[in-house]
């Protein structure tokens, strides 16, 4: 039976072992357990004797027959089956974009944008229902801003329209 050369560190084999050497060389051990290339025994048997070693040359003789680390694995042979990729996001309505900023910008517009904010929600609703597309929130946002705007000026003509026939 024939050992395993000695590790060659910074220094010859007798160097005494600094806790940085037997840590690197617990490392290697663990990537040749976690490769498979030794039994949890093994594994066990070997990493006790890391902890214990007192020289550069114990520690190359526990790892001489692993590689330095981690080794490579080979890249997926082909593509990914489309069963396994991420479903695309839905793009989001344009209209419904549309009617909500028309029904945000009722505030600022004095009510201009309120017809525009009714119009493009509803239209962006049909659409959001025939082609599953998103937006939905976005375009009832439009559809309520809208309208509250459009019951605002109702009420406020009621209002002054009453205020008119009481004054004469």
């Amino acid at each position: 039976m024939s050992f395993p050369t000695p590790w060659q560190g910074q220094a010859g084999p007798s160097m005494l072992a600094s806790h940085a050497d037997r840590e690197r060389a617990v490392d290697v051990l663990r990537a040749g357990y976690g490769e498979g290339r030794l039994e949890k025994p093994e594994f066990d048997r070997r990493l006790e004797r890391a902890y214990a070693a007192r020289t550069v040359g114990e520690l190359g003789l526990l790892v001489a027959d692993l590689p330095a680390g981690p080794v490579p694995q080979q890249a997926a042979l082909g593509p990914v089956p489309g069963t396994f990729l991420p479903v695309p996001p839905r793009p989001t309505n344009g209209k419904a974009v549309g009617a909500v900023v028309c029904g945000g910008l009722t505030v600022f517009t004095g009510g201009l944008t309120a017809l525009p904010a009714i119009v493009l929600g509803h239209s962006a609703r049909a659409e959001i229902r025939r082609t599953g597309e998103n937006g939905d929130g976005l375009a009832v946002t439009g559809l309520v801003l809208g309208w509250v705007s459009v019951a605002g000026w109702v009420l406020l003509l009621a209002g002054l329209l009453v205020l008119m026939v009481l004054a004469h």
